[in-house]
């Protein structure tokens, strides 16, 4: 239990994607312009993670034992599929939203975060459960970095801010500020 509370708060705070890794950073500069459509983003990129955790670990323990060769190409099969199925739904079932999310919803399946959650997966040698946590800790720290980053932003816009550093000078400055204060989070558990 303790190893699995490690590998979620591992992938959720100490070693956030977006915020460490610095992956998923098309949809963090993007979309973080309002509070809402990130965290709809953020759920939208939890679910397509976890599918992709699950997809993962199938491939790896039926399929890809005897061609991991194919491994890449299996896995950008599977996030491009999950993402058109997310598409549909999402099209379906809120267009309001699926408007407000623009071009960002299908730049999912380029996310580098979703490519670097199924390598990492497999690298590291986690099982079923491991990985559904680990899947589940990389979105919901993707989904953290993306609200409190259009948190920030809006409240800028609100109060405002110099003219020397508007728009993207202040974005990358919000980011950079975002991600040293998430390295803090590093000494959390000993052995992270």
């Amino acid at each position: 239990m303790g190893n699995l509370v490690f590998i979620f708060a591992s992938a959720c705070v100490i070693n956030n994607f977006t915020l460490s890794y610095f992956l998923g950073l098309c949809p963090f500069m993007g979309v973080t312009t309002k509070v809402d459509t990130a965290l709809r983003l953020g759920l939208a990129n939890i679910f397509v993670m976890l599918i992709t955790a699950l997809s993962t670990w199938a491939l790896n323990r039926f399929i890809l034992v005897k061609a991991p060769y194919l491994a890449v190409i299996s896995y950008i099969v599977v996030i491009a599929s999950t993402v058109q199925f997310v598409e549909m739904v999402i099209k379906k079932l809120s267009p309001v939203l699926f408007r407000a999310l623009g071009i960002y919803l299908p730049l999912i399946t380029t996310n580098c975060a979703i490519l670097a959650l199924a390598l990492f997966q497999t690298s590291r040698g986690y099982g079923l459960v491991e990985g559904l946590v680990f899947g589940l800790g990389s979105g919901v720290g993707l989904s953290l970095a993306l609200v409190i980053m259009a948190g920030i932003r809006e409240e800028t816009q609100v109060n405002g801010s110099p003219d020397l550093v508007k728009g993207t000078a202040l974005n990358f400055l919000i980011a950079g500020i975002l991600s040293l204060a998430f390295m803090g989070f590093a000494g959390l558990f000993s052995n992270a």
